[in-house]
């Protein structure tokens, strides 16, 4: 029981530490992602959201052309050898 008790005191010690050094960081993403500057939310982030967007945009054209590809190739006949 006083090794709960202990990691109990070192746990609300460590998370107020934290909690203290941490920045409220939500008014200036509510800046940025409310101001009207033309670009879509998914965009407003900069150029992270950029590549990941870009990323995904790869991935889904390259998987559509993949399944197509996959399913002519179930639609041809076998050649019987």
């Amino acid at each position: 029981m006083k090794h709960l008790l202990a990691l109990q005191m070192i746990s609300r010690s460590f998370s107020t530490t934290v909690r203290n050094q941490l920045k409220n960081k939500v008014p200036e993403n509510q800046k940025i992602f409310q101001a009207d500057n033309g670009l879509p939310v998914h965009l407003k982030g900069g150029t992270v959201d950029a590549v990941f967007y870009r990323i995904t945009m790869a991935i889904t054209i390259g998987g559509t052309f993949f399944s197509l590809y996959n399913l002519f190739l179930a639609a041809l006949p076998r050649s019987k050898k």
